[in-house]
């Protein structure tokens, strides 16, 4: 694939080979959904991919003063979106990664380094990551994380992966695989089915 042409989500703030963040401003239009496939690079010819799990601002003393005025005026909530530099934080979860051509749903080796650039994949990259569902046991293995949401996400996800997927059957491969995954684990499973069934 080609950088050039994809869309850079940010610039890594910190990072664990479990998950990473990724800081942007918050003007950015195009900015990845939750639950996109996002990667940034480990070595040359090496990337690690994500799903973003959260995303969030930061207030500050300026946003605070303006937010406890009884009118704030449109020129004003421009001028702070626009002209200051107020970052979004993007959370994302490790899922995989490539070395050249071969991917893996396993760990990476490492985490990648501060101020890396973070890039959304592109749609043939996506449907290639997650053509074999070997990464779901990462999102599931955090559904007792109360800040990663993980029904949703998964939801989230496949409805996009979905997307991108030449073979039709994939979204029933995906529920078939998350059933197997959450055989012993109902309670659980009724929340993933449930959001999925939102998606439809």
């Amino acid at each position: 694939m080609n950088d050039a042409q994809a869309y850079k989500v940010g610039y890594l703030l910190r990072s664990a080979i479990t998950g990473f963040v990724v800081g942007t401003r918050v003007s950015e239009q195009d900015a990845p959904q939750f639950g996109a496939l996002v990667k940034a690079p480990l070595n040359p010819g090496m990337w690690i991919y994500g799903l973003i799990y959260a995303m969030h601002i930061d207030d500050d003393g300026t946003v605070r003063q303006i937010a406890t005025t009884d009118q704030v005026d449109e020129a004003v909530i421009a001028d702070n979106r626009k002209n200051r530099t107020v970052p979004l934080e993007i959370s994302v979860l490790t899922v995989g990664h490539r070395r050249e051509d071969a991917v893996s749903h396993l760990l990476p080796p490492r985490a990648p380094l501060s101020l890396d650039i973070v890039w959304q994949c592109q749609p043939a990259e996506v449907a290639e990551f997650t053509e074999r569902l070997g990464y779901f046991r990462h999102i599931l293995r955090n559904t007792a994380n109360p800040e990663l949401p993980a029904a949703e996400l998964l939801a989230a996800h496949i409805q996009q992966a979905a997307a991108d997927q030449p073979d039709g059957a994939w979204r029933q491969r995906a529920s078939q695989e998350i059933i197997t995954l959450l055989r012993d684990d109902y309670e659980t499973l009724m929340q993933v089915m449930s959001a999925l069934a939102d998606t439809v």
